[in-house]
């Protein structure tokens, strides 16, 4: 039981700290002997768990995917403005990239062109924000001539771009930053703006599952 317990410990504490690595460094210059150091494990232990560094890299990913699945069903449960839950959820995956490494690794492996694995965190949010859209659209929240795909674009684009930029300056994944951004950008999307951003701004963070 002990090793079990043992053994859990070290396989989270290597994925923390290559999600840590491949967040900051990249794909390409992340090492696995920098990341067996930085998570206070032998090179060993590291293949044990993990045969090689997509293996990990894989795993990140997975994990992020989940991350992400979990929120967007959660808010899905809560109902109400479509395009108030998308704000809303926009502003929870900021907080998760600020504050879960996993989270932003995850991403930012997605994008990354050095790595020939897919898109799966990405592939995931974009459905949801896709599908949040198009519920929107349905209930007239969309100003005319904005599509769900123009929508999940410019949602998707923006994700992944503040998340490339918060890995440099955490400045960027500030809320004051997030306010800014969809205030300018939502009355182009929303057939009512001002509505959308106060219902996002005054619905509570969705507990983690």
């Amino acid at each position: 039981m002990v090793r079990q317990v043992r053994a859990v410990r070290t396989r989270q504490a290597l994925i923390q700290a290559a999600a840590e690595a491949f967040a900051h460094d990249g794909y390409a210059r992340a090492s696995l002997p920098a990341i067996s150091r930085r998570a206070g494990v032998s090179a060993g232990a590291l293949h044990f768990h993990f045969p090689s560094k997509d293996a990990l890299a894989g795993e990140i990913e997975s994990a992020a995917a989940r991350t992400v699945d979990e929120m967007a069903e959660r808010f899905r449960s809560t109902g109400g403005s479509a395009l108030g839950m998308l704000v809303a959820a926009i502003r929870q995956l900021v907080v998760a990239f600020a504050a879960d490494p996993v989270v932003r690794a995850g991403f930012a492996l997605s994008g990354d062109p050095t790595r020939d694995g897919g898109a799966v965190v990405v592939d995931s949010w974009h459905g949801w924000v896709r599908e949040m859209a198009g519920q929107a659209q349905d209930a007239g929240e969309l100003t005319d001539g904005v599509s769900p795909e123009c929508v999940a674009m410019a949602v998707v684009a923006a994700t992944v771009g503040f998340e490339v930029l918060g890995s440099r300056d955490p400045d960027w994944l500030s809320n004051e930053r997030m306010l800014e951004f969809w205030t300018s950008l939502l009355p182009r999307l929303a057939a009512a703006p001002g509505r959308t951003v106060e219902a996002a701004a005054s619905r509570p963070p969705v507990a983690a599952g």
